[in-house]
C-alpha cells in the first residue's frame, strides 16, 4: 500500500505540509523496503510511533545534547563524546554508538563517520524503517500484524516499550495510532 499525503496529514494535522511533500516519497520507499506497507496494521503502528518520535516530522535529530547517553555501555558509548555524537537520529531516533554501526554495517552508509546522514529524508525514514524491524532485536511488524483490535493496546505498549525502552509519550502514540487506523 502506498501511503498518500493525505492520509499523512490525517495522521499528522500539525506537519507543515512542506514537509510532508519532502518526505513521503522516502517513507513510502522505507515502508516498501522493510516491509511495513504490506499491511494497514504494519502502517498504522510504524507511523504513530514515527509521529510521535519526530514530533510529526519536525525533528530528525533528538533535540537534547545526548550528554544523558555519556557513558553508557549498553550504547557502545564507552568514549568520552560518544553520547553527544550518536544521540537519536532519524525518525526513531537511532541512538548510540553500538545501534550507529550495526545500521552502517546494514545500510552501507558511514553514519558512524558522519552521523548527519541521519538527518537526510532517506537516512530519517529508512533509519525508521530499519529500527522497526531490524534495530530493536525484533521485527515490531510482527507485533503489529498480532493486532486483532481488541489487544491494540497491549501491541502499543509492546511496540512502544521497544521504541521507547518505556511507555514515554504513550497517550500521544495512542492518539496517532487511532488516527492512522482512520486514515488508512
Amino acid at each position: 500500500m502506498t501511503l498518500t499525503e493525505q492520509q499523512l496529514k490525517g495522521i499528522m494535522p500539525n506537519a507543515p505540509t512542506t514537509r510532508v511533500r519532502k518526505y513521503l516519497p522516502y517513507l513510502n520507499q522505507a515502508m516498501e523496503e522493510f516491509g511495513i506497507a504490506q499491511s494497514k496494521k504494519r502502517m498504522a503502528h510504524f507511523l504513530a510511533q514515527v509521529a510521535h518520535e519526530s514530533g510529526e516530522m519536525r525533528y530528525v535529530k533528538e533535540l537534547a545534547s545526548g550528554k544523558s547517553y555519556e557513558g553508557r555501555k549498553d550504547l557502545g558509548n564507552t568514549v568520552s563524546g560518544y553520547g553527544v555524537k550518536y544521540k537519536g537520529r532519524g525518525f526513531l531516533q537511532l541512538t548510540g554508538y553500538n545501534n550507529y554501526k550495526a545500521y552502517k554495517t546494514y545500510c552501507g552508509y558511514d553514519v558512524v563517520n558522519w552521523p548527519e546522514l541521519l538527518e537526510s529524508p532517506k537516512g530519517a525514514t529508512r533509519s525508521a524503517g530499519w529500527v522497526f524491524t531490524r534495530g530493536m532485536g525484533v521485527n515490531l511488524c510482527l507485533y503489529a500484524d498480532l493486532d486483532n483490535g481488541e489487544n491494540t493496546e497491549d501491541v502499543l505498549r509492546n511496540i512502544t516499550k521497544r521504541i521507547n525502552g518505556g511507555y514515554n509519550g504513550l497517550d500521544s502514540r495512542r492518539k496517532y495510532l487511532e488516527r492512522a487506523v482512520s486514515a488508512l
